[in-house]
């Protein structure tokens, strides 16, 4: 069983910076095997795939993490990590680290979505002000 479990969150102004980070544990295999991710659930909204990352550092970003977010990986310390950059109020809201185990061989093509994701965090609250 896969676990993951997030830090990093805060309560920042409008136009600061967060890193959250993702420690990973519970996999069989190596941390390469694991497609890691970014999604977040503001209030009264669905959950949107914010970034994706695979095993050999292949990424992809939704429209909400184009720009202005990183995502990165270590594979020394099974994390992942996601720099948030000029942060704006609709950034506002809970961010998961999520992740899908691969059946065999490194993550290729990571998934975006939540439904792509197997496991997931319990989240960190990111709060933005204005």
């Amino acid at each position: 069983q896969v676990v993951l479990v997030e830090s990093g969150g805060g309560s920042v102004q409008a136009g600061g910076n967060l890193r959250l980070s993702c420690a990973a544990s519970g996999f069989p295999s190596n941390f390469s095997s694991l497609c890691m991710g970014w999604i977040r659930q503001a209030p009264g909204k669905e959950r949107e795939g914010v970034a994706g990352i695979g095993g050999l550092g292949f990424v992809r970003y939704g429209d909400s993490g184009k720009g202005r977010f990183t995502i990165s990986r270590d594979s020394a310390k099974n994390m992942a990590y996601l720099q948030m950059d000029n942060l704006k109020s609709e950034d506002t809201a809970m961010y998961y680290c999520a992740a899908t185990l691969t059946r065999a061989g490194p993550c290729y093509n990571p998934g975006l979505g939540p439904a792509t994701f197997n496991f997931r965090g319990q989240g960190t609250q990111v709060t933005v002000s204005s």
